[in-house]
């Protein structure tokens, strides 16, 4: 699993390394503002790639003194270093193409232009599936931002596509700042998602809905479970974090009672994958008990 990350990973590295250098070679050639937005945007994507493969390889180091619950919050962390520096990407971009509208300078070479954006769109595509597929296989945050980033791309690619033609046909420079705009606002849409996505797992927020479901549906399904609360869920990176307290009858033995335990253990995690489990057990009759005599 950690080499499938590392590997898609170190693909988007490699990938986005070239686009940029393309890129920002045909946008000063050509002095096409949206081009060179997305060299920007290219760039900031390579940064992010290069984020996301030490996050892959860092969430996924065992536990250490330091870290006794593990690494996988670099991913989240991975996470909300991109959606800053996708706003960044974005801002710039905006500023360029405001100056652009007032200079009103127009570009030139735009067969050229439109051809490196659809070689762009074509290989983001390719990558950004395989990212996809990857992240969803590995539960990976960091591959998943990286997959989002290069989709970003393809419609921004298009975008100045469209606005280079619009140029081309029409003799209006107008149109290329405005597809710079357009990326733009696409932009910060995804940066907005992906700060969400990423600080979640950070502030240590509950499961999904369903994912809490399925995990109570263990303990409801073994008869020896009489009952249970007290149930905690975080996410960190890939890494499912779960703690419950369960009650059992009184006469079950200790040995008995950590079969159980270690069987619902391994149920969780076959339910969901990549998860550490803690379960604390009670005796039935004696919790009810103590709750009775305490006050309320």
């Amino acid at each position: 699993m950690v080499a499938e990350k590392v590997g898609a990973a170190g693909l988007s590295v490699v990938s986005n390394t070239l686009l940029t250098l393309l890129k920002l070679g045909v946008g000063l050639w050509t002095g096409s503002v949206a081009i060179l937005g997305e060299a920007v945007h290219s760039a900031t994507d390579l940064v992010a790639a290069v984020i996301a493969l030490f996050a892959v390889r860092a969430s996924d180091a065992p536990p250490d003194e330091m870290h006794p619950f593990g690494h996988g919050k670099f991913e989240s962390v991975s996470g909300a270093l991109e959606a800053l520096l996708i706003f960044g990407a974005g801002a710039y971009i905006v500023f360029e193409a405001v100056r652009a509208l007032i200079e009103g300078a127009a570009p030139h070479g735009l067969g050229w232009g439109m051809a490196v954006m659809a070689v762009s769109a074509v290989v983001n595509t390719v990558i950004a599936r395989h990212l996809f597929a990857v992240a969803r296989r590995t539960d990976s945050l960091a591959l998943a931002a990286d997959a989002h980033h290069l989709s970003i791309d393809v419609w921004t690619s298009v975008g100045v596509v469209v606005g280079l033609l619009l140029v081309r046909l029409t003799g209006i420079p107008f149109f290329d700042p405005l597809a710079a705009l357009v990326i733009a606002g696409f932009i910060f849409r995804t940066a907005y998602h992906l700060t969400r996505d990423a600080f979640l797992p950070l502030t240590d927020s509950v499961l999904p809905p369903a994912e809490v479901r399925a995990v109570e549906d263990v303990f409801k399904d073994d008869r020896r479970v009489l009952g249970y609360h007290k149930l905690r869920t975080r996410k960190a990176g890939s890494q499912r974090h779960i703690d419950v307290h369960i009650q059992v009858d009184d006469d079950m033995s200790l040995r008995a009672a950590h079969a159980l335990t270690e069987e619902l253990e391994d149920r969780v995690r076959d339910t969901l994958p990549n998860t550490y489990v803690t379960i604390h057990t009670e005796p039935y009759e004696e919790e009810l008990r103590h709750h009775e005599e305490v006050p309320h």
